[in-house]
């Protein structure tokens, strides 16, 4: 299209008038310019127009003013008087005559047969015909379109290609599309245009001519191009016509650079665009072509990516040219760049010490406000090289190492330019072509260690490129080349393809010449650890550094310690917690355990002291009355990781038992002393409420405690939580005032000496203190523990008691371990205080019983017996944990010892690992029985309760439903408070402690079904079965083993069975329970077979009432009991056939009893009926045991008769 040069084009500034119909503007054009616009002008003075506005009208007599003194005006005005309407009709026939020919050229109805050229005749034809010429010609050339198939084509037309007739063709062809529109659309006669010389100025004049058109040739332009412009003929003819559209109109030339970006079509134009606007601020940071390709290239859109490096990448295939779109870009790319150069930079640097001295007072200084824009050209050029895969030329690659290795001022720009600049080294070492340049590099390199520590100074940021160097420099020694490159990507912002064999040349140059391992760890001991440590500091920090030098164990190789490093900078943490910080405790406690190399198995590092763990733990809430009033050292973040380090130290050092076992200067573990004096559940109590901004750490110390401390995760404390920490505490001391008076710990423990006097006085205190939350009671803690013996005093009431109980659950959730221990030193018996034994965390641990050795009286106060309750089973759960790291703490170094021992001793038999874990085993089940047997002990009732008409069935009775006027008196006896009577008092203590126990138990059978396997083999008294059943809901799990126990041959355990197994009947009357009751009936009949005439009697005795709870649960039973019963009686009859005494009519009796029980009641009254055996057994009370067997079955009998006819 260079042929179109010379004419006369649109200016935008007559454009612009067209556009906005402004008059004056038009006026000011000159003749050349407004020749180009008459078709358009003329229509307007000629058509009637819509706007019937005054101001038209005078417009309107300014444009024919305009218009009178032009010449070619006579021309359009005869073109305007054509009868278009016949036109298109004929023009509509030639399309369908030349559809059904083929499109081949043949005969025309718009233009008969021409006796000379195209041209020619045109020139000697009147208007009509040569508005028959042009559209006949254009009809053609848009059907050739059609039929091309999106393949370009040039079209030679002597018409358009004339220049003595342009202009004239051109009016034609603006009336043309004017007056025909729906027969020549605008986007389709602007893409027949492109395939014709001239078509680019044509088309101009076109959209000139509608100026409402341009957005929509514009897009139709668009959307019919080439997705890659510079590939083809037709692609850069389309980019050079759209390209002339928007110099005419240059307002919407960005617009249009948009549509080409959302269409992925034309990428040339795109860029020629960028190339050709001209920004109305010159003075921006960033240079607009630099902006676009960024945007492109780095953008989110990998669509648009892809297709912008298919560009770049076809682009470069294919010779220079001055022409070529995107050889342009990169000159003006490069003159930006050199713009920015110091002046004074150059490739060869002299080895003048002077010039080096001269660097840090401006020598090869980048410009302060050059820097955010080398920044942003150092990245585009990385994505031009890395994502596009452009190539660069010789002075492109001098230029970038030049700007690359510029010193730019201390500023946070500067700092993110020298990162940059690094990183771009590394991404593309092939910039590094020479010895001059590499020497180069090399002294840029070391200029940025020694200026490190300035620039982190002077510009102010927390992360500087001195890590990153050093970051790398680690990397490099360890051959993590994977992870370079990961660190190159996160820094340029963008995912680039770079091969680890790419860096073998800057591996040598670090790693022999500017950092060597052992220059690398002094270092990093000696780096700054970075204050207020939070995940709002972004960057590569110190702690990535020592994070990469603990993985790869260059401080245990080098000897160097980093214990200090590690400690300040786990003090000085805060909130939001940094990622790397749980990564780094894990590595440093890897590499304290584990050694550097088989070779020397004492290299490794040193844990943290128990001095200095103390120390940050002096001011916390766990230290009593030393956090009250005192500033806290130490945030709350440092004491967690201090918590979550030691934890995991503790963890690790049981899993590494077998490893350790080896060496000789084992690491030790942490004294129990150390870790009672360390406030666990009240850090993650505080951790709880800080999980957002702890990322992981919360979850983490969960799972910690739930191996190493079981008893500080208990379901029923984080439950009392909920009730402590919620909503209406929270409102109740909301409502505190703030001057109210507070009681300090001398008053608290006055008023509980002078008890029960003091009982208001003592009342108005816990009520205050229940208003304060549980880390501002922990002062109280010894007060409240230490005098809770006197509240077993008698005549104290039980409001102060129940409140008792409520702090002490409050205090509970924050200092758990050492309140037990307080308060199963107070809870002794007076024997005990007399003697000053103190138990121990440890002896608490290791003997979990203690608990209940304490004042007889707390096992009916049932505020106080529910806090040792609680007590037992979390010293129950830290038996099990403490036996637990016991056993892994012992046994790999006793394997040890009895495998050296066993050296050389043939034939000893070895010591089965299993044994230590089955004796572990057993003594926790020993242990755990023994509680639940003290337990169900405490649930007996004394003598002198059994005098005032305690009964343990009162229970079981209350659950089945109560009988009338024993349960007012239950609920009276319950309901009362401070002042009951002593019996009423006793029997709501004695069945509040026995629902208590309930509980406890029901957990534990739960938590382990062999804890309750094993109290029932052991047995316990008959008269708690009515207690326990009813009492447990998880006794039903009985019914598994049952049968188990009654395959037992102590007959003791076989009647516990079958009396444990009527309770359960009648409790659960379930199909399992009909099967297990059927087994137990088929025992006692084969029992009877076998048992001897004493045994028979001790065994049939206890059992014959289970009967009746058999029949009362399962009907269906009645025949089996009643066969047994008869078979019973039937033995017993022949034992005593002998005797003076008849049995034969018992015999009968129990035979017309089995056959017709109804009859039996109706013989005589109900109740003598039912009595007489029963009179009868007492009187034979001291006779033959068979005698009094046989009087039992009839008893029993009868009983189940009447109780299977009062249920129906």
């Amino acid at each position: 299209m260079a042929n179109s040069a010379g004419l006369q084009h649109v200016s935008s500034f007559a454009f612009e008038a067209m556009q906005k119909v402004d008059v004056v503007g038009l006026a000011a054009l000159s003749d050349p310019e407004l020749r180009l616009l008459l078709p358009c002008l003329v229509r307007m003075a000629l058509c009637a127009p819509a706007d019937q506005s005054q101001s038209w009208a005078q417009d309107k007599k300014l444009i024919l003013r305009l218009l009178s003194g032009v010449e070619a005006v006579n021309s359009i005005v005869a073109l305007l008087s054509v009868d278009f309407h016949a036109l298109e009709q004929d023009a509509r026939k030639e399309q369908q005559l030349r559809h059904k020919a083929g499109g081949s050229n043949g005969e025309s109805i718009l233009v008969s047969q021409l006796q000379h050229g195209l041209t020619l005749e045109f020139e000697h034809s009147d208007p009509l015909r040569r508005l028959r010429l042009t559209l006949s010609e254009l009809l053609a050339i848009m059907n050739k379109v059609v039929d091309s198939n999106g393949e370009f084509f040039l079209k030679s037309s002597e018409l358009f290609e004339s220049p003595v007739y342009l202009e004239e063709v051109a009016d034609v062809l603006c009336i043309l599309q004017a007056e025909l529109p729906s027969l020549l659309p605008i986007v389709d006669v602007a893409e027949a245009l492109l395939h014709v010389r001239n078509g680019d100025w044509f088309l101009c004049l076109l959209v000139a001519n509608v100026p409402d058109s341009f957005n929509e040739v514009c897009r139709g332009l668009i959307k019919n191009g080439e997705r890659q412009d510079e590939e083809s003929v037709g692609g850069r003819r389309r980019t050079e016509a759209l390209r002339q559209l928007c110099q005419m109109n240059p307002s919407q030339a960005l617009n249009i650079r948009a549509m080409v970006v959302e269409e992925c079509h034309l990428p040339g134009l795109g860029v020629a665009l960028t190339l050709d606007y001209k920004p109305d601020t010159a003075d921006e940071a960033v240079s607009p072509l630099v902006s676009y390709v960024s945007g492109l290239l780095l953008g989110t859109n990998s669509k648009v990516r892809t297709w912008f490096s298919m560009f770049i990448r076809n682009g470069q295939q294919r010779k220079r040219e001055s022409s070529s779109v995107l050889w342009q870009m990169r000159r003006q790319l490069l003159l930006e760049l050199v713009a920015i150069l110091p002046r004074s930079r150059s490739t060869h640097m002299p080895n003048d010490r002077g010039m080096e001295e001269e660097a840090g007072s401006g020598y090869s200084g980048l410009r302060e406000e050059h820097v955010v824009k080398a920044s942003a050209l150092l990245r585009l050029y990385c994505a031009l090289m890395g994502i596009a895969g452009l190539r660069p030329t010789d002075e492109e690659a001098e230029q970038l190492l030049q700007l690359m290795t510029s010193r730019p001022p201390a500023t946070p720009a500067g700092v993110r330019f020298v990162s940059l600049s690094f990183c771009k080294l590394l991404a593309f070492p092939t910039l590094v072509s020479t010895p001059e340049q590499e020497q180069l590099m090399v002294m840029w390199l070391s200029w940025m260690i020694k200026e490190e520590e300035y620039f982190e100074s002077a510009a102010g940021v927390a992360a500087s490129f001195g890590e990153m160097l050093l970051l790398v420099a680690m990397y490099f020694h360890s051959n993590q080349l994977s992870s370079i490159i990961e660190l190159v990507c996160s820094t340029l912002g963008m995912k680039i393809a770079i091969k680890p064999s790419s860096l073998s040349k800057m591996k040598t140059i670090f790693t022999q010449e500017i950092f060597t391992e052992q220059v690398v760890t002094a270092h990093a001991v000696r780096v700054a650890v970075t204050n207020n440590l939070s995940a709002t500091i972004t960057g590569f920090l110190p702690i990535h550094c020592i994070y990469q030098l603990l993985r790869s164990r260059a401080f245990t190789k080098h000897k160097v310690s980093i214990k200090d490093w590690i400690y300040r900078q786990l003090c000085e943490t805060t909130t939001p917690i940094h990622t790397q910080l749980i990564p780094l405790i894990d590595a440093y406690i890897n590499s304290i355990l584990t050694p550097a190399s088989k070779a020397n198995p004492e290299a490794t590092n040193q844990p943290i002291t128990e001095q200095e763990i103390l120390s940050v733990f002096q001011s916390s809430a766990g230290q009593g009355e030393g956090s009250r009033g005192g500033r806290q050292r130490y945030s709350i973040t440092t004491q967690l990781l201090i918590l979550y380090y030691i934890l995991s130290y503790e963890e690790s050092l049981l899993a590494s038992t077998k490893q350790l076992a080896l060496m000789q200067r084992k690491p030790r573990s942490y004294s129990a002393a150390l870790m009672d004096q360390i406030p666990i559940k009240y850090l993650v109590t505080q951790a709880q409420g800080l999980q957002q901004e702890l990322g992981g750490l919360h979850s983490a110390l969960l799972r910690l405690l739930a191996t190493n401390f079981p008893h500080l995760c208990l379901v029923e404390d984080w439950v009392c939580e909920e009730e402590v920490t919620g909503t209406l505490p929270l409102l109740r001391r909301m409502m505190l005032p703030s001057n109210t008076c507070r009681y300090t710990q001398s008053q608290l423990h006055q008023a509980f000496q002078k008890l029960p006097s003091s009982s208001p006085r003592l009342m108005r205190i816990l009520e205050h203190l229940t208003l304060l939350s549980p880390g501002d009671l922990i002062p109280y803690a010894e007060a409240l523990t230490a005098s809770m013996a006197l509240l077993l005093e008698p005549a104290v009431p039980r409001r102060i008691l129940q409140t008792l109980n409520n702090l002490w659950m409050g205090l509970n959730t924050v200092m758990p371990r050492r309140l037990w221990v307080m308060t199963v030193n107070a809870l002794q018996p007076s024997a005990k205080l007399l003697r000053q034994q103190r138990y121990t965390q440890n002896d608490l641990m290791v003997d979990p019983l203690i608990v209940l050795r304490c004042d007889q009286r707390v096992y009916r106060c049932p505020p106080l017996m529910d806090i040792v309750l609680h007590m037992l089973n979390g010293y129950l759960l830290a038996s099990k944990a403490h036996l637990h790291s016991h056993l892994k703490e012992t046994g790999d170094f006793d394997r040890q010892s009895q495998t050296v021992s066993n050296l050389g001793v043939p034939g000893q038999p070895e010591t089965p690992e299993v044994t230590r874990e089955e004796l572990k085993n057993a003594l926790l089940a020993a242990q755990d029985s023994a509680a639940v047997q003290i337990l169900l002990e405490v649930c007996l009732p004394t003598s002198s309760e059994q005098q005032l008409g305690t009964d343990t069935e009162s229970l079981l009775r209350s659950i089945r439903g109560p009988q009338p006027g024993k349960a007012t008196q239950g609920q009276r006896a319950r309901g009362s408070m401070d002042h009951a009577d002593p019996q009423g008092g006793l029997l709501s203590d004695l069945r509040e402690v026995q629902c208590l126990i309930c509980c406890l138990l029901h957990q534990m059978f739960i938590a382990d079904p062999n804890i309750a396997k094993l109290v029932h083999f052991q047995g316990y008294p008959q008269a708690l079965l009515p207690l326990t059943v009813a009492g447990i809901p998880s006794i039903h799990i009985c019914l598994d083993f049952i049968p188990e126990l009654l395959a037992q041959p102590q007959l003791e355990k076989q009647i516990f069975a079958i009396q444990l197994l009527s309770y359960l009947c009648t409790q659960y009357a379930l199909p399992k329970s009909l099967s297990v009751a059927r087994l137990a009936i088929s025992v006692m009949g084969t029992l009877l077979t076998v048992l001897t005439r004493a045994k028979r009697f001790s065994f049939f005795m206890p059992i014959l009432p289970c009967l009746v709870s058999f029949c009362q649960a399962f009907p269906p039973l009645y025949d089996d009991v009643a066969a047994l019963l008869v078979q019973v009686g039937q033995v017993c009859a022949s034992d005593v056939a002998t005797k003076a005494r008849d049995i034969d009519p018992l015999i009968a009796r129990l035979q017309y009893l089995k056959e017709k029980p109804s009859g039996a009641l109706a013989l005589g009254g109900r109740t003598s009926k039912l009595t007489f055996p029963q009179r009868r057994a007492e009187e034979l009370g001291g006779c033959d045991p068979d005698v009094q067997l046989c009087y039992c079955v009839e008893a029993t009998f009868m009983d189940i008769i009447s109780s299977t006819l009062h249920g129906l």
